[in-house]
């Protein structure tokens, strides 16, 4: 059935090229609901002060998107992917027959390079999934920006299926296949180098970043990895994990910041079959939220769900993609709001007739 509608989405590009009046077929992302245009640049760090854990013959290299809010939405559409990293990204989920180019030519909101918003906005930096490109969280950088933060995704070099930097080399997933409670003292390593470099006065972004309200958010890995990085840099006020299984309980000395559990009703409820959000939950001792998603799939917390259904790849079962993007974004933003701006966000204080699928687990 998967074959039969990837050849009919390859169909559809052969016909749009024969026929003038047809439209060739376009993936695009929900464009974000906040009040700023975006903006988007593209940041290769090296830290020469680490050896890369996964390929050791050089410095720990990361390539980070940066997303803000912009003064006037002008400069070109930011791409997606460049074709290398859309071809790994298909290969790894399986769909080789995907028209590389189709993925690496979604529409994105954010103008490469478009004049910031001055004065200082509060940062949040975030960690895709394993073996994900951090091209898949555009969609909740987007909605972030528009809200007015500045946020920083980064890409963990060699932890992903296919990196592109500015000199041409596409690095692969050197990290795949180990063990997971390797990678987030790695990742904490990562962001606090991030968080340095962007915030040391010689850079332009100072500028832009109020220190004093910093909060992180990833997905699968990315999440687990967060509460790791709260615990080693004091500078993280704020943290959120999407559907990611703690593997290494949260310390018993516990983070007393804020920290939101967002993640699928099949897996992370205080019935299980998860048992490691309720392992950590009392380790958590500052603000927090347990919310649950009915009828999300790990894939509805990513751009993965919205771009799987438009190539025609959707489960019935599952939640609708830009359904599964919308409270995403709704519940992450509204948590950064609240505990980097002091947003009043009646939203967190539990279930609202709107949102149905939502459970809280307070």
């Amino acid at each position: 059935m998967r074959r039969l509608l990837v050849s009919l989405v390859a169909l559809a590009g052969m016909v749009s090229l024969a026929s003038p009046a047809a439209a060739a077929p376009r993936l695009m992302l929900p464009p974000p609901t906040g009040s700023h245009p975006v903006g988007s640049t593209d940041l290769h760090l090296v830290d020469r002060s680490r050896q890369d854990p996964w390929v050791p013959s050089g410095p720990r290299e990361l390539m980070v998107s940066m997303f803000y809010p912009a003064l006037v939405p002008i400069g070109p559409k930011r791409p997606y992917l460049t074709l290398a990293e859309a071809k790994a990204l298909l290969t790894e989920s399986g769909l080789p027959d995907v028209d590389p180019a189709l993925v690496a030519g979604t529409r994105t909101s954010a103008r490469v390079d478009a004049p910031p918003l001055p004065g200082k906005h509060a940062l949040v930096v975030l960690s895709p999934g394993f073996g994900k490109p951090r091209t898949t969280l555009t969609g909740l950088a987007e909605e972030l920006a528009s809200k007015g933060f500045v946020v920083a995704l980064i890409g963990h070099n060699h932890e992903s299926h296919g990196t592109a930097f500015p000199d041409g080399r596409v690095t692969g997933c050197a990290a795949c296949g180990s063990e997971s409670t390797l990678l987030p003292p790695i990742r904490s390593a990562d962001a606090s180098f991030v968080l340095d470099t962007l915030t040391r006065p010689s850079s332009r972004w100072s500028r832009l970043i109020d220190r004093t309200r910093i909060g992180m958010a990833g997905h699968s890995i990315g999440g687990y990895s967060t509460p790791t990085a709260m615990v080693d840099d004091g500078r993280i006020r704020a943290g959120a994990d999407l559907d990611g299984r703690l593997w290494s309980p949260i310390p018993a000395s516990g983070i007393d910041r804020p920290f939101l559990l967002l993640g699928r009703e099949s897996e992370y409820t205080p019935a299980g079959p998860d048992t490691t959000w309720a392992g950590s939950w009392p380790n958590l001792t500052g603000w927090k939220r347990w919310i649950s998603v009915a009828a999300a799939g790990h894939a509805s917390f990513t751009d993965v769900g919205v771009l799987g259904e438009q190539l025609g790849l959707g489960k019935p079962e599952l939640l609708d993609g830009e359904r599964g993007m919308a409270l995403t974004r709704t519940y992450v933003s509204a948590f950064f709001d609240k505990n980097l701006r002091g947003g009043q966000q009646p939203l967190l204080d539990g279930p609202v007739p709107g949102n149905p699928e939502i459970k809280f687990w307070n």
